[in-house]
């Protein structure tokens, strides 16, 4: 995305990522980095104290917040609403490991600005508790939120559609979800991202890409384009073309499946640069 020339820091936007646990640093650390590459001129991690100074010690490009205790607790819920106000967009999920739900319901109910829900923080919530969000599941995922939502009935019809009749019972299904200022985009082979009236579907990707922290990644380039736009459906777009095309990219220079999810991450540089060498 294009800046001004006259543009200032904050511009851009500001960006804040919660999750992570001390099992699972990375995958915060790695959707840091794709919403900064994404173009928002800074992102903060706010963690555990331990995980925050792990990622202190990775990336002298994130600033952290450092949470008291091991867990997420309701009073950090609480502390993270207040903080959160001050930044453009919030991704919330990635690598919070289990019983994160209290935590996750009283921040998404109190907290009413653009945000990116990923990983554990969907897994234990229904369709109804979100709104001015992207979502970011797998088929998995999907699942798991749709017995959540009373609509187990639809995994039939939707393991037995192709991917054109698969948007379409989902657009036609989750009509409250989506009228409530969301965007779903189910991540596959073939990603379909869903608002109340759009459809979109992105085919760039490869097997490659079922690496840990491909997910996060994508995550981290919705809410880095979140935060400057402000335009849920085209950042889920842009995120899900810009994520694939790199992973195709690799593929190409490595010749094999061999490309991590840091790899995406180090060379998410202008896509225009990147069309002209192919």
């Amino acid at each position: 995305m294009d800046r001004k020339k006259t543009s200032h820091k904050g511009e851009n936007g500001y960006a804040l990522v919660i999750g992570g646990s001390e099992e699972y640093v990375g995958a915060l650390t790695l959707a840091g980095l794709s919403a900064l590459r994404a173009g928002c001129d800074a992102v903060t991690i706010a963690s555990s104290e331990k995980v925050a100074w792990a990622v202190n010690r990775y990336s002298p490009d994130l600033m952290t917040y450092k949470l008291r205790g091991e867990t997420f607790s309701v009073k950090n819920a609480k502390e993270m609403v207040k903080y959160a106000e001050r930044f453009d967009a919030v991704l919330i999920g990635n690598g919070m490991g289990k019983r994160v739900d209290k935590f996750v319901h009283y921040f998404l109910r109190k907290y009413q600005k653009p945000k990116v829900i990923d990983a554990d923080a969907l897994k234990t919530l229904s369709f109804k508790d979100f709104s001015n969000s992207i979502l970011t599941p797998h088929e998995k995922e999907l699942e798991i939120m749709l017995i959540n939502s009373n609509k187990e009935f639809l995994l039939p019809k939707l393991r037995e559609s192709n991917i054109k009749e698969k948007a379409e019972i989902l657009q036609g299904n989750l009509r409250y979800f989506l009228q409530n200022d969301n965007v779903l985009l189910v991540k596959g082979a073939t990603d379909i991202i869903i608002s109340k009236n759009k459809i979109a579907y992105n085919r760039t990707g490869n097997q490659g890409m079922t690496k840990a922290g491909t997910g996060d990644v994508l995550a981290g380039l919705c809410t880095g384009f979140l935060a400057k736009s402000g335009d849920l459906f085209k950042s889920a777009v842009a995120a899900a073309y810009i994520n694939g095309f790199i992973g195709d990219n690799l593929l190409r220079q490595k010749k094999s499946y061999c490309f991590i999810a840091s790899d995406i991450v180090k060379d998410l540089v202008d896509i225009q640069k990147i069309e002209k060498k192919k």
